[in-house]
């Protein structure tokens, strides 16, 4: 692993470490503090820089890697303006890579798209990790009329939604207020009138505008991993599942399926928070985190 640069934070110093997936691939994280491992997969339409306030709150007591997701690593993308997907198993790729090149045992934290990641990290090499928390994932589910991931049907295991092939049609035509806008209502389950401004508004802003194909790159990955319940019913590692009091319906189900089939888990609900807690309550929710770690690392080797 590589030390690339260093730079002051609010708690300690941040460096900037890279290291090589088995594809070749390069692996960035910022990391800073001392002490034993997080590391933070960050969700989707973000970047690591949206756990900034988090990581510098928990780095005053743990060594915290907030790693740069692949899916996000515009550095990597072929057509960056229309997207170009990597799998999430590539995804975690990235995230073992990171783990071997620290050392385990890592308390794998993640959220959202990011936590679907987790999960299939934690299940592809289990002896990698303390533990998880999960904060409100994104899965594909069955259903009484066939599979969906939130507000998108799904034909079958592998094949995409048709909300997701508009959304990649709208960037196909230089669209990407639009494809980020049909997105919104997919994921979040917002009325047009609300979804299209917000995505028209997202496009206006370049930090966000780069990262609208990134997004749909994520959805069509969740999309494609399809179900995946089984593979996290044989995870015996603690894990908690992390949801906010205001969270929408299907954030609520996609906890719930999860946390049904885990041997061991926990439920923390964010009360007064929604998807955002990050964001809005940095603070609550570091604690929350720094809480679990201490049961877990009490209870590693």
């Amino acid at each position: 692993m590589v030390p690339m640069e260093n730079r002051k934070g609010n708690a300690s110093e941040i460096t900037r470490l890279s290291t090589t997936a088995a594809d070749g691939t390069s692996v960035c994280a910022d990391v800073e503090g001392e002490g034993r491992i997080i590391l933070i997969l960050h969700p989707g339409m973000n970047t690591s820089k949206s756990y900034t306030q988090v990581a510098a709150r928990l780095a005053r007591r743990y060594r915290v890697i907030r790693l740069h997701r692949r899916q996000y690593r515009l550095d990597l993308k072929t057509a960056p303006l229309i997207g170009s997907p990597c799998t999430v198993a590539e995804e975690v790729d990235h995230v073992l890579a990171m783990v071997k090149a620290v050392g385990a045992p890592v308390l794998l934290f993640g959220h959202s798209s990011g936590g679907t990641v987790a999960l299939e990290a934690l299940a592809a090499s289990p002896s990698s990790f303390a533990g998880g928390m999960i904060y409100e994932p994104a899965l594909v589910l069955k259903s009484t009329d066939g599979l969906h991931l939130s507000g998108d049907r799904i034909e079958s295991n592998g094949e995409v939604g048709e909300e997701l092939l508009r959304m990649r049609q709208a960037l196909m035509k230089g669209q990407p207020g639009t494809a980020i806008g049909m997105c919104t209502r997919v994921i979040a389950g917002l009325p047009s009138f609300v979804a299209n401004p917000a995505g028209a508004l997202a496009a206006l802003i370049p930090a966000y505008r780069q990262l609208i194909p990134c997004q749909i790159d994520d959805l069509e990955a969740m999309e494609r991993l399809g179900v995946r319940l089984d593979a996290y019913s044989k995870l015996n590692l603690p894990v908690t599942m992390v949801y906010g009091e205001r969270s929408p319906d299907e954030n609520l189900e996609m906890v719930a399926a999860v946390a049904e089939v885990l041997p061991r888990v926990e439920r923390i609900e964010l009360r007064g928070q929604g998807h955002t807690c990050h964001v809005r309550d940095p603070k609550k929710l570091a604690e929350v985190i720094e809480t679990f770690a201490k049961g877990v690392f009490e209870e590693a080797p």
